[in-house]
């Protein structure tokens, strides 16, 4: 043991799906249950003890304390008890250099099992591997909290009664999609969490990329993979200017360019002009692309508006006209190319479709403001605040609030 705490949620949450991935192993998934909770206690008492005497192999520790919290879980059938007793002795600690680098893929992949419907998918995944509150998962799909424990729930049933061992390295394409989805939402929520604090999740962005690079390895010829990678990179690229000293959310137009990080958008342009050649254009390739365009623009003026409302247009087409959130980013980029009234009008017909979407009456009271209707553009203002729980875009629509009415005082 070692008494440097080398503590943080981005710790927590590499090692707990490693640990239950070892559980499944030895249990098998028709206890996904159990060894979910077995590991999650054995985290709780990590947290305790490691501050003090953090272990040389983190993995084996929570394994170890894991198996011995699911013994105790199973022991009112002796008999059960004996059984698994032995199956744990069987399957001692492996070293640190023993543990399979996907492991956290693994899980990812079985609860991302094709008889799970997406929701379950989605829901599981980002609860078992990324960690994230019941809550915090309600907040990403704007539906009850309860909805979101339910289908948590029946999808842990549904995976217990499937029996379905951890798929193999060798089938690392099996419900890739899926796999994909599953680390957008994570890294969107990492940058924009919806429980309103901290305002972004660094801990949590850093596993998705870590996630993503480590699918990369065994699909390095999926141009989906790698254009879900480049987008990753190039938006986290500018995460040193995102919030303002004042906790304000700072928009791409108001940006300090000079605090991006040049070697991740170098890294992400890389993979964009790697994959980008005869690709078949799939929906995250086409954000990179987009993301690239960004990157390398050096200002907002010389950005390439045009180009990029024509990705958008391809983009929409790709996801079957079925994603209001990249409906509403392509009405800001024609509202740089074809004038804010033509933008507003769009705006209200996705509105008629979508009322609650978030960031919609945000971008209606940018508009109005740039269309010189400052009341109309108070009134979206004020919605917007009222429907934002993230602390720092809640700065940046009250800021915008002020500014406008200080400037028609």
């Amino acid at each position: 043991m070692t008494t440097e705490p080398r503590l943080s949620e981005g710790l927590w949450r590499e090692l707990a799906p490693q640990a239950l991935a070892r559980l499944l192993r030895t249990y098998g998934s028709t206890h996904f249950d159990l060894c979910e909770d077995a590991v999650q206690e054995a985290l709780l008492h990590a947290y305790q003890q490691w501050p003090t005497r953090f272990p040389d192999d983190p993995v084996g520790w929570l394994v170890t304390t894991a198996r011995r919290r699911y013994v105790d879980l199973t022991r009112g059938d002796a008999r059960r008890r004996l059984r698994e007793t032995r199956a744990a002795l069987l399957h001692p600690p492996m070293p640190p250099q023993a543990v399979q680098a996907d492991d956290s893929l693994l899980v990812l992949r079985l609860c991302c099992h094709p008889d799970l419907p997406r929701s379950g998918q989605v829901a599981l995944t980002l609860r078992a591997v990324a960690g994230l509150t019941t809550a915090q998962i309600a907040n990403v799909y704007q539906v009850p909290e309860t909805t979101i424990a339910q289908r948590i729930t029946r999808a842990k049933r549904r995976v217990s009664e499937l029996g379905t061992p951890l798929p193999p390295p060798k089938h690392a394409d099996e419900r890739v999609t899926a796999v994909l989805d599953v680390l957008y939402v994570m890294f969107t929520e990492a940058h924009h969490t919806t429980t309103g604090a901290p305002p972004a999740d660094t801990d949590l962005a850093t596993e998705a990329i870590r996630l993503t690079r480590l699918l990369l390895l065994s699909l390095s010829k999926s141009t989906e993979v790698t254009g879900l990678l480049a987008l990753m990179l190039l938006t986290e690229a500018r995460q040193p200017a995102r919030v303002g000293p004042d906790g304000r959310l700072t928009p791409l137009d108001e940006q300090d360019r000079t605090l991006w990080n040049r070697e991740l958008i170098d890294q992400g342009i890389t993979l964009v002009r790697r994959a980008t050649p005869g690709a078949e254009p799939g929906p995250y390739l086409l954000q990179a692309c987009i993301a690239a365009l960004h990157a390398e623009a050096p200002d907002t003026a010389a950005t390439d508006w045009h180009e990029i409302l024509a990705l958008y247009r391809l983009l929409e087409i790709v996801t079957g006209h079925g994603n209001p959130t990249i409906t509403l980013n392509r009405i800001v980029a024609q509202a740089m190319v074809d004038g804010n009234d033509t933008a507003l009008a769009q705006l209200d017909a996705l509105e008629a479709d979508h009322p609650r979407l978030p960031r919609l009456d945000a971008v209606r009271a940018h508009l109005l403001e740039r269309a010189g209707r400052p009341d109309a553009a108070a009134n979206a203002y004020r919605r917007a605040i009222a429907a934002t729980v993230n602390l720092a875009e809640q700065q940046h629509l009250r800021h915008g609030l002020r500014h406008l009415a200080g400037a028609h005082e």
